[in-house]
């Protein structure tokens, strides 16, 4: 798979019309960059603009699409996870309906089964949000 990748539904659990990535930019173990264009319409559009709760799940699946893209490219199965905890959650200004959004994923701690992740969502140089995640990453079964 190589990068950029417009078809996001393989890399993350989240289906239509659910999701809140239209591309995946960049990724690699530490860092990834999506961009996302609000469509009209959204469920997490509200009066015009994306949620704070859109924004918090745009960096999730941000992390999920780099974890997704990384799983497989080495051949390995795609593993749903969990948002656990939200840190320091800031919102600075909702974007609105057609506004395109950048958003970085930083991989700061992988322990075992959990990932803890900084996001960033901007539009153009204007930061809208950023916060710290804890992700439970489902464990694996045997089929």
């Amino acid at each position: 798979m190589q990068l950029p990748v417009t078809d996001i539904a393989p890399l993350i659990p989240q289906k239509q019309p659910f999701v809140l990535i239209s591309e995946l930019l960049y990724a690699d173990e530490q860092l990834t960059r999506t961009s996302f264009t609000i469509p009209k319409g959204h469920v997490m559009v509200t009066n015009g603009q994306l949620t704070e709760g859109g924004l918090l799940e745009n960096i999730a699946q941000t992390a999920a699409a780099s974890a997704g893209f990384i799983a497989i490219n080495s051949g390995r199965a795609v593993q749903e996870g969990y948002i656990a905890a939200a840190k320091n959650f800031e919102v600075f200004s909702l974007p609105k309906v057609g506004d395109t959004l950048i958003t970085e994923v930083t991989m700061l701690e992988s322990l075992g089964g959990m990932n803890i992740i900084s996001g960033r969502v901007t539009k153009g140089e204007e930061l809208l949000a950023q916060c710290e995640l804890r992700i439970m990453l489902k464990e694996e079964t045997a089929g």
